[in-house]
């Protein structure tokens, strides 16, 4: 049985906050993909009573992702940004596809968390449309934390999903 990322060392010559950071990603994408990977569409978009479906949890994870790398990187939103958020609670796509976008996005977050100077931690950036100032390393971080709070549910919802055959 392999370890869980965090328990595979440190990621080779990066700072060792940006290395944790690299691997809670790591850990995201594996848990999301043990989950899920073998959910039917129906199972990925029944809508149980009181919860969210799998695919959402999933669609919402790359789609947040991307959004919130937008303000790491100093961007604001796009009209289109904003556009897809409400369509995240509905889907066809299959667990392959949503699999691939939540690679893409963590893969992005990979680069742009690489390219985050120590020195540079402090650094403001504005979130949202009240553009709150929160700083790059803290808005990096909420990212990982955001991520592992929805693979939680993810974990749940397939397990639900599992369990009663939908």
């Amino acid at each position: 049985m392999e370890l869980e990322p965090w328990l595979r060392g440190s990621v080779p010559d990066v700072d060792p906050v940006i290395s944790h950071l690299l691997r809670a990603s790591q850990q995201i994408r594996e848990d999301a993909e043990m989950a899920s990977r073998r959910l039917t569409p129906a199972q990925l978009w029944a809508r149980p009573e009181m919860m969210n479906p799998v695919g959402f949890h999933l669609k919402h994870l790359a789609g947040s992702t991307l959004r919130l790398l937008t303000y790491l990187e100093g961007g604001a939103l796009s009209p289109q940004q904003l556009a897809a958020i409400p369509l995240e609670k509905f889907g066809e796509e299959d667990a392959r596809q949503l699999l691939a976008a939540i690679n893409a996005a963590f893969g992005r977050y990979d680069e742009v968390v690489r390219s985050l100077e120590p020195a540079r931690f402090s650094d403001i950036r504005e979130v949202g449309r009240a553009r709150v100032p929160v700083t790059a390393i803290s808005l990096a971080i909420h990212i990982a934390e955001h991520g592992h709070r929805h693979v939680g549910q993810i974990v749940s919802a397939s397990a639900f999903a599992r369990a009663t055959a939908l």
